[in-house]
């Protein structure tokens, strides 16, 4: 493990079920993420991208190998010392219904650190207004949000510890294009002003394109390839094919001034 990698994992393996009715996820995979890079996980169903964040978060145990966090065995992190520094974002929020809006974003304050009230709201108030929203939301509950604003929450709660390192599951997902291109824009300049490290999970190429420094694609239970977008998108795979050069791949990575129109029909009325 390099001095610079905030994660780092060797001879990971990832099974589920015993015997015959064992089903292996990842054999031997090996990957390093280092500090300050916004780097996205890809894969077809069943290549465990969602399990490497929760193996990530020391919320579940692989079945071999070592996954380290920020220098220490993500299993002996523990579900505190996780989440006072690795940050979040669920694909649905996950934001606690029965909690206004400050009150889910204070949860983390008030649950690992020993702050006065005052200070925990005060704080809360400080990363609503950091995601993009004012105080006038602060009393609003889950169920009276759209979905944009859902996300943002979730987002503000994630970073409510200062975490040196911010974990997002489909983060646009849900969105429409508009508030998905706001979310995205939001993400770099937070990533960019906290100096964060981003692991994404993403099947969103819009999103990959316009955050990601470098792309892991999950293949045959390992890191199939790795690179920026640009040169995984160019490696001759059946699935990076399918996922980068269908025709979402190609929209996404031609530049809107050099849209190719579409060819005339020859066939007469």
């Amino acid at each position: 493990m390099s001095s610079e990698d905030v994660v780092s994992i060797q001879g990971l393996w990832t099974a589920f079920g015993q015997g015959r009715d064992q089903v292996v996820i990842h054999k031997d995979l090996e990957l390093s993420i280092r500090a300050g890079e916004v780097v996205s996980l890809v894969g077809g169903s069943g290549t465990g991208k969602t399990v490497l964040l929760r193996q990530m978060l020391g919320l579940e145990k692989p079945y071999r190998g070592e996954v380290t966090v920020l220098g220490e065995p993500a299993a002996q992190l523990g579900r505190r010392g996780a989440a006072s520094r690795v940050g979040m974002l669920f694909q649905q929020g996950a934001l606690f219904s029965a909690f206004s809006v400050l009150d889910n974003i204070a949860f983390p304050l008030r649950e690992l650190r020993r702050l006065p009230d005052e200070l925990v709201y005060d704080t809360a108030l400080v990363k609503l207004q950091m995601v993009g929203l004012g105080p006038q939301h602060a009393g609003k509950m889950p169920a009276d949000l759209s979905g944009g604003m859902v996300k943002r929450v979730a987002l503000a709660r994630a970073l409510a510890m200062d975490p040196p390192l911010l974990l997002l599951d489909e983060p646009t997902a849900g969105l429409d294009p508009h508030g998905s291109d706001e979310f995205v824009e939001l993400l770099r300049s937070l990533h960019r002003e906290l100096n964060l490290t981003v692991v994404m999970v993403t099947h969103d190429l819009d999103t990959l394109f316009a955050l990601s420094s470098r792309v892991l694609v999950l293949a045959e239970k390992r890191v199939l390839v790795h690179g920026t977008p640009q040169e995984v998108a160019a490696y001759e795979h059946p699935f990076v094919r399918d996922f980068f050069q269908g025709e979402r791949g190609r929209r996404a990575m031609t530049p809107i001034g050099r849209i190719v129109p579409a060819p005339v029909s020859t066939e007469k009325d």
